[in-house]
C-alpha cells in the first residue's frame, strides 16, 4: 500500500471512530456549502456554484433551502454594497461542527491515553498537515 493510501486509511479510521453521532438529516452537498462559507470569507452564490460544480441557479436553490433551515444568512458585503455574501448562523456553525469535526469527548479520552511526548508529536503532525493542506488546496 502506498504511503498516500496508508495516510488516507489512517484519516478515515480516525474520523470513523471519533466523529460525532449524526443527528440531523443533512446532505453532503449542504455540508460542503457550509464548509466553504466557514473557511473562505466573502463567499457568494457564484463561489458556491463553482465549488460544488453546479449552475448558478442550482447553487441559488441550495442556498435558499439552507437559509430556510436557518443555517445561513445573506448579508451585504461591507466593502461592496452591491455584493451579497453568505454567513453561517450559530445554528449553521453547530450543524457544521457536528458533521465535520471530531467528538471532543472521544478525542479527549484518546489524548488522555497518550504521554506528553506522544501528544506533542501528534499535535505537531496535525499542525504541519493542516498548514500544508491550506497551501495546496484546490477547493
Amino acid at each position: 500500500m502506498s504511503s498516500t493510501s496508508q495516510f488516507n486509511q489512517y484519516w478515515t479510521d480516525i474520523y470513523f471512530h471519533l466523529h460525532y453521532p449524526h443527528k440531523e438529516k443533512i446532505s453532503h452537498q449542504v455540508v460542503r456549502i457550509l464548509q466553504l462559507v466557514d473557511k473562505i470569507e466573502g463567499v457568494g452564490i457564484n463561489d458556491i456554484a463553482s465549488h460544488i460544480q453546479v449552475s448558478k441557479n442550482t447553487a441559488s436553490e441550495h442556498v435558499k433551502r439552507i437559509i430556510e433551515k436557518k443555517l445561513l444568512t445573506k448579508e451585504r458585503d461591507p466593502l461592496d454594497e452591491r455584493k451579497v455574501v453568505l454567513c453561517l448562523t450559530d445554528s449553521g456553525r453547530d450543524v457544521l461542527h457536528r458533521n465535520t469535526s471530531l467528538d471532543e469527548e472521544k478525542l479527549e479520552r484518546l489524548l488522555d491515553g497518550l504521554d506528553s511526548s506522544e501528544k506533542e508529536m501528534v499535535e505537531q503532525a496535525f499542525k504541519l498537515v493542516s498548514e500544508r493542506a491550506k497551501t495546496c488546496s484546490s477547493s
